[in-house]
C-alpha cells in the first residue's frame, strides 16, 4: 500500500508540471488582453479544479480558471476591463431585469415638507335607486318572469332551490305567491294583477269615506245616519280612529259602508289611507267655519286617489251658518259645484236635528249608479286593513274591507310580514260569520302578529306557502328598514357636524310609543316627529300595541326614554323603574302639549345678548392722576332711564345711534358707595375699561347673556311646533 501511494504521487507531479506548460505556452501565445495568472504549485494529493462558464455568452471565450492567490483576486476585481465571470454577469442581469429591485437610498437632499392636509369629510351616499315594480300574475311562466325583471334564469333557478320550489322547466307556471317571493329576492316590489275571466261579476255598494276638518259633525252625521251615538263615547270629543260601519238606507233599502276618519292634523296618514280604499268622499264642511286646513288636506288626498267627491254642508241649523260662502270658498279651491255648472253635489244638512239625509242618501246612491261598481264574487278575496289591534282575550286583531272575491273562515292568509289561519270572522257588530263579501268590512282574528294598518291580505293555498311568503316580506322590510336607517344616521351626522360649526348642540328625546291599535301608533308617532326642532331631535324608538309591561320600562331606561301611553293600561311600576317617565292620554291634544313642554325643557337653548337696561350720561368727571394728566380717568355721571345696570354686565357706549366702544365696568358707584346694580331712575357713577372720552347725552347700554329656550305653538287648526 506505502508503495502504491508513493507511485501514484510521482506520477500526479509529473500530469502537474507537464498540464502546467501546455496552458503557459497555449496563454503566451494567445492575444487575450491582460489576462494575469497565477498557477497553483500543487503537492501531492492534490489537483486543479475547473470554473466553467456553463451558460457562457457567445461573444465570451469559456475560461478555465484556476485557483489564484488572494492578492490577485483583488487585483483582478479592481480592474474595470476584465472580462465578467459567469456569476457576475448573472447579478447584473437579475439587477437590470428584475421586476422588483432595490432603490438606491437618497440621502442628499432633506425630505420635502407638505403642507397638512386634513381626511376628507364624510360624504352622503349616493341615494339608493327607486326599486323596479313588477307585475305578476298567476299562472306566468319563469320566462316571461324573467323578462319582466331582467334576471337570468339560472339566478331565479337557484333563488327556487332555496326557497324549496321546484321548476324543471323555463315555460312551466308559476304561482303569483311564488313570483312575489322571486321578486323580493332580488330586490323588486309586486304589484299583483287579478284576472277576472271565468269568474262572477256581481254590483257592490260603495264604500265611502267621510273627511273634514275637526269638530266639524262628521261622527255626528254618521251617528245620525245609523241612529247611534258614537261622538259622545269618544275621549276628547274627537274621532281619533277609523271606524267602519254597514248603514242601511231607510228610503232605498241598499246598505253603504261607510268609513270615519280622524280630523285632526296629526291623522293625515289615516286620511289618505281612507281615501284610497274609498270609492266616494263625503267632504263635511261646517257652515259656520268654512274651509279649514284639513279641508284642503281632505280634498288634496281625494284628488291624488281620482276619488269623486260629494261634499256635504253641516251645522246649517246654527244661527251664524252660511252656506252660500262655504259654496263660493269649494270654487275658489277649483271644487265645480253643480250651482256653477260642475259635476260635484252639494247638499246642505243638519246632523243634529237630522235634516238633509235623506237627500245625501240621494246623492251618494246617484253617484254610485254613475260609477258602475262592480267586484268579482267567487275566487280568493283580496282586501284592505283599515285598522288593527292587540285584544287581551283574542290576540292580534285587524279591520278588513274586502275588495273582490270571498274571504271565508279557515283559510290561510298573509298581510304585510304576518300570516295566520283565519279562525273567526265578526261583523261590525260583532256577531260571528262564516264570509265576507265585497264591500263589507269584517274584524278577523288567528294572525300571528299585529300587521300595519294600510296592508293587503293576501289568501294563500297552504300554512307553508304562508310562512314562505311572511318570511321572504319579513327580510325584505328588514334590509329596507337597515338601508333607511344607514341614510338617515348619515343625514344626522351631516346635520350635527353643521350645527357643531353654527356654535350650538343638539339633544335627543327617545320615546317609546304604546297605544291601542296600529293606526293610532303610527299617527301618533308622526305627530311626535313633526316636534323635531334644531336643538332637539325626537327619536323614535319603538312603536306597538298593547298595554305597558315590565319589558317596555326595561328598555325605556336602558335608553333613557319616556314612554307614550296612548289610550292603552301600565302594570304596576316597581322601584327599578321608578325614574322612567310615562305620559297616560286619551286626548290628541294634551299628549301633544306634554311632549312640547318636555322638548323645551330639555332643550338646551340659544346664548343671545339683551339690552338689560340703558342710561344716559348727563356729566363728566375727570380725576387726574399722580405724574401726568394723560394717567386720569374720566367718570361718567348717568342717570339710569330703563331697566337696570350691573356691574357684571357688558358696556355698550352709543352716540348717536352708533357704538363706539363695548367693554367691561371698571366702576360702579353710587352716593360714594361701590353698588352692584343700579336700578331705573337713579343716578350713578361709571368707569369703562379703557375708554375715557365721554359727551353728554351718550347713551351707555348694559348687555346682559341670557339663554333663549324654544317655544311650543299650537295653531287653531291642531298642528303643533317648536319655534326656536
Amino acid at each position: 500500500g506505502i508503495q502504491a501511494s508513493f507511485k501514484r504521487g510521482l506520477v500526479l507531479l509529473r500530469v502537474a508540471a507537464s498540464t502546467e506548460s501546455q496552458i503557459s505556452s497555449t496563454f503566451l501565445n494567445s492575444n487575450s488582453e491582460s489576462v494575469a495568472f497565477s498557477f497553483a504549485r500543487y503537492i501531492n494529493g492534490f489537483g486543479f479544479s475547473s470554473l466553467s462558464n456553463g451558460e457562457s455568452s457567445p461573444n465570451l471565450t469559456s475560461i478555465r480558471y484556476f485557483h489564484a492567490s488572494r492578492e490577485t483576486l483583488a487585483r483582478r476585481k479592481d480592474d474595470p476591463d476584465r472580462p465578467l465571470s459567469h456569476r457576475e454577469r448573472k447579478k447584473q442581469a437579475v439587477k437590470t431585469k428584475a421586476k422588483f429591485s432595490k432603490r438606491d437610498k437618497k440621502t442628499d437632499k432633506p425630505p420635502a415638507e407638505a403642507p397638512y392636509v386634513p381626511p376628507p369629510r364624510l360624504e352622503k351616499t349616493e341615494k339608493r335607486m327607486a326599486e323596479k315594480t313588477v307585475e305578476v300574475f298567476d299562472g306566468m311562466t319563469l320566462l316571461e318572469f324573467s323578462k319582466r325583471t331582467g334576471e337570468s334564469l339560472a339566478v331565479l333557478q337557484s333563488i327556487l332551490v332555496d326557497v324549496g320550489e321546484t321548476v324543471s322547466s323555463e315555460f312551466d307556471a308559476i304561482s303569483i305567491d311564488v313570483a312575489e317571493l322571486l321578486a323580493m329576492e332580488i330586490g323588486n316590489k309586486v304589484k299583483r294583477e287579478h284576472t277576472t275571466e271565468g269568474t262572477q261579476i256581481l254590483p257592490r255598494p260603495p264604500v265611502v269615506t267621510v273627511m273634514g276638518h275637526v269638530d266639524h259633525g262628521k261622527t255626528s252625521l254618521l251617528d245620525a245616519l245609523r241612529n247611534t251615538s258614537v261622538a259622545a263615547k269618544e275621549a276628547g270629543g274627537i274621532t281619533q280612529h277609523v271606524g267602519a260601519f254597514v248603514v242601511g238606507m231607510p228610503e232605498s233599502g241598499t246598505s253603504i259602508t261607510f268609513l270615519d276618519t280622524p280630523g285632526h292634523a296629526a291623522f293625515s296618514e289615516m286620511r289618505a289611507r281612507g281615501a284610497a280604499v274609498t270609492d266616494i268622499v263625503v267632504l263635511v264642511v261646517a257652515a259656520d267655519d268654512g274651509m279649514m286646513p284639513q279641508t284642503l288636506e281632505a280634498i288634496a288626498h281625494a284628488r291624488s286617489a281620482n276619488v269623486p267627491i260629494v261634499v256635504a254642508i253641516n251645522k246649517c241649523d246654527k244661527p251664524g251658518a252660511n252656506p252660500e260662502r262655504v259654496k263660493n270658498q269649494l270654487a275658489a279651491e277649483g271644487i265645480e259645484i253643480e250651482d256653477i255648472g260642475g259635476n260635484v253635489q252639494v247638499v246642505e244638512v243638519s246632523a243634529v236635528k237630522s235634516t238633509g239625509l235623506d237627500k245625501l242618501e240621494e246623492a251618494l246612491l246617484l253617484q254610485a249608479v254613475d260609477m258602475d261598481l262592480m267586484a268579482r264574487v267567487d275566487g280568493p278575496a283580496q282586501a284592505y286593513v283599515v285598522e288593527a289591534r292587540l285584544d287581551k282575550g283574542r290576540g292580534p286583531l285587524a279591520t278588513v274591507i274586502v275588495k273582490a272575491g270571498t274571504l271565508e273562515s279557515g283559510q290561510h292568509v298573509v298581510i304585510g310580514c304576518q300570516w295566520g289561519k283565519l279562525r273567526a270572522i265578526r261583523d261590525m257588530v260583532g256577531k260571528p260569520t262564516e264570509r265576507a263579501t265585497p264591500a263589507m268590512p269584517v274584524e278577523i282574528e288567528g294572525l300571528k302578529g299585529v300587521p300595519m294598518a294600510g296592508d293587503d291580505v293576501i289568501v294563500v293555498e297552504s300554512e307553508k306557502r304562508a310562512k314562505m311568503l311572511s318570511e321572504g316580506r319579513t327580510r325584505k322590510y328588514e334590509r329596507d328598514r337597515l338601508l333607511k336607517a344607514e341614510e338617515d344616521r348619515i343625514a344626522e351626522l351631516e346635520k350635527r357636524e353643521a350645527e357643531s360649526e353654527e356654535g350650538f348642540g343638539r339633544v335627543e328625546l327617545p320615546i317609546i310609543v304604546k297605544s291601542d291599535v296600529q293606526g293610532t301608533a303610527q299617527a301618533v308617532s308622526d305627530a311626535l316627529r313633526t316636534l323635531n326642532s334644531p336643538q332637539v331631535f325626537v327619536n323614535i324608538v319603538q312603536s306597538g300595541v298593547g298595554a305597558i309591561f315590565q319589558s317596555d320600562l326595561a328598555r325605556a331606561q336602558t335608553c333613557n326614554a319616556c314612554i307614550v301611553a296612548f289610550n292603552v293600561k301600565c302594570c304596576k311600576i316597581s322601584s327599578a323603574y321608578a325614574r322612567v317617565k310615562v305620559f297616560h292620554h286619551r286626548v290628541i291634544y294634551h299628549l301633544l302639549q306634554d311632549i312640547g313642554n318636555l322638548i323645551v325643557e330639555k332643550a338646551p337653548g340659544v346664548s343671545e345678548l339683551e339690552v338689560a337696561g340703558e342710561a344716559e350720561v348727563l356729566s363728566i368727571f375727570k380725576v387726574l392722576g399722580k405724574r401726568r394728566e394723560e394717567d386720569g380717568v374720566s367718570i361718567a355721571g348717568c342717570k339710569v332711564m330703563d331697566g337696570r345696570v350691573f356691574r357684571s354686565g357688558l358696556m355698550r357706549l352709543l352716540r348717536s345711534g352708533e357704538v363706539l366702544f363695548e367693554g367691561s365696568c371698571a366702576s360702579l358707584k353710587r352716593e360714594k358707595q361701590d353698588v352692584e346694580q343700579v336700578g331705573k331712575g337713579n343716578e350713578c357713577g361709571l368707569v369703562m375699561g379703557d375708554w375715557n372720552d365721554f359727551r353728554v347725552g351718550d347713551v351707555i347700554q348694559c348687555m346682559e347673556r341670557v339663554i333663549r329656550k324654544p317655544k311650543f305653538v299650537s295653531s287653531e287648526s291642531g298642528a303643533v311646533r317648536i319655534e326656536c
